[in-house]
């Protein structure tokens, strides 16, 4: 019976002595269980590759390797005279099960403030620990590593398909390698799809009402339909709250108990719109079109423009019975011939308001501001109690 020490691939330390017998595969078998390896090749001192177990004789030295070429212990254990205070010797870094080979002068050279330069600058002084193979143990994410130490050997980031920069960028800045969170940085916002405030188009959101039950709610709070053409749809009860529909086309269009509170309706055409109990508190309708519109719901239900802002529109020939339009701001508006009966005034600001022709019986105008405001041709006399505190 034969037996040989074992040894890992360039380690003179740490040797298994065992029985050779059987094939050469059954060698590797056991020195890959006494030494904690996936055992692939066997050389003899000098590196001959052994490739036949009828080669080895009793007492012989052997180093068992995973694949890698023959490392020799006597030169890899010692680096060459005279250049370790360069930094220039070869070290084995353990990274998360995964093997890196590099100089000590790439971990410290161009980071030399870095976390890898203070644990590799100077020899035993950070306390590294080594695995049975003499690598340094380190516990990170070896995919997310490989860009980090290619990028300290040549100064350019390089990341292959399929690794994530972010996972990229906290280990940049966990190691403290600064100069390259900058350039992660902008290569993440790079990367990043442009936000798209396009406006939603009449096509795509004809799409949406299709696909929505017409007893569901459809949610359009805060979206820009900003220029489209939203003339003749059924727009009942979908809520617009905050929506940007400036310069949309809304005219003959359904809105009844639709939702514009604070919505941007500026320079948009709601000509013969329904707007039966809409609800526009707040809303900027500044230099609309609100021709021959309708407010007015036989049920009872009020339409709410309380607040709004209606500077210059033209509401000319609307029905407004009971409207609400208290504290809202109508002034230079046209109201020729509105049916304004029953409509809340008060506190509106009227100033050179167009109201010819108007209906305002029983209107409260309590408080508004009526200076220059044209009552012409009116349908009924306006009485002193409908304007006084």
């Amino acid at each position: 019976m034969r037996r040989v020490t074992l040894f890992l691939n360039g380690s003179p330390k740490n040797g298994k002595v065992v029985a050779v017998y059987g094939t050469l595969s059954d060698l590797l078998s056991v020195a890959s269980s006494k030494l904690g390896i996936k055992a692939t090749s066997v050389y003899n001192g000098k590196g001959g590759l052994i490739d036949d177990i009828a080669l080895i004789r009793d007492d012989d030295v052997l180093f068992v390797c995973e694949g890698e070429p023959f490392i020799d212990p006597q030169t890899d254990s010692k680096p060459p005279e005279g250049l370790s205070g360069l930094h220039t010797d070869w070290l084995t870094l353990n990274v998360g099960g995964r093997y890196f080979t590099t100089t000590r002068s790439t971990l410290v050279n161009k980071e030399p403030d870095s976390m890898l330069a203070h644990m590799f600058k100077d020899k035993g002084v950070w306390g590294n620990k080594q695995d049975h193979r003499g690598a340094f143990l380190i516990d990170r994410s070896p995919e997310y590593f490989e860009p980090i130490l290619n990028y300290l050997r040549h100064g350019q980031l390089i990341v292959n398909d399929g690794i994530n920069l972010l996972g990229v960028l906290e280990e940049a800045r966990f190691f403290g390698i600064d100069s390259l969170i900058e350039h992660l940085e902008v290569a993440i916002k790079n990367s990043q799809p442009p936000e798209d405030h396009s406006p939603i188009s009449r096509k795509e959101f004809v799409r949406f009402l299709l696909a929505t039950p017409t007893k569901s709610e459809l949610r359009c709070q805060g979206l820009n339909f900003s220029g489209a053409d939203l003339s003749r749809l059924d727009l009942r009860y979908i809520n617009f709250k905050m929506a940007n529909l400036s310069r949309c086309n809304l005219a003959h269009a359904n809105l009844c108990c639709a939702n514009l509170e604070r919505a941007d309706l500026s320079g948009s055409v709601l000509d013969c719109a329904n707007l039966q109990g809409v609800k526009m508190l707040c809303s900027n309708a500044e230099g609309a079109s609100l021709k021959l519109c309708n407010f007015e719901d036989p049920s009872g239900l009020k339409a709410n423009l309380e607040g709004a802002n209606l500077k210059g529109v033209d509401m000319e020939g609307s029905q407004m019975t009971g409207i609400n339009l208290r504290v809202a701001t109508l002034k230079n508006a046209k109201l020729k011939n509105c049916n304004l009966r029953g409509a809340t005034l008060a506190g509106t600001d009227l100033e050179n308001c167009d109201l010819s022709g108007c209906d305002l019986q029983e209107a409260n105008l309590r408080g508004s501001n009526v200076k220059g405001a044209i009552f012409e041709e009116m349908l009924t006399p306006l009485h002193m109690s409908q304007s006084v505190r």
